[in-house]
């Protein structure tokens, strides 16, 4: 006789049951589900990129010789902060 073999489950149909669960908690009143749709907004991201942001436009700006030096000191303030963040995460290692 042929041995049974135990088809494993993919993740699809792992999703869906762990779904189908969390709906049915919802319905039930067992999980406290919000009506609020999921959305990427910045946080607090937002505000420190910001203040990065300025503290590096008056910067350049200000070390600026001339009109294009101006121009450059904008584009470069945009990138600043990126720059900023990479140099700490490489530092962490991370």
């Amino acid at each position: 006789m042929k041995a049974k073999q135990k088809k494993e489950p993919t993740w699809d149909a792992i999703g869906k049951a762990i779904g189908s669960k969390i709906d049915k908690g919802c319905d039930e009143g067992e999980i406290h589900c919000s009506t609020k749709s999921c959305s990427a907004g910045p946080g607090c991201g937002g505000a420190i990129y910001g203040l990065g942001f300025l503290g590096a436009l008056v910067y350049f700006i200000s070390t600026a010789p001339d009109f294009w030096g101006i121009i450059i000191g904008i584009i470069k303030s945009v990138f600043w902060p990126g720059v900023i963040v990479y140099g700490v995460l490489k530092f962490f290692g991370m």
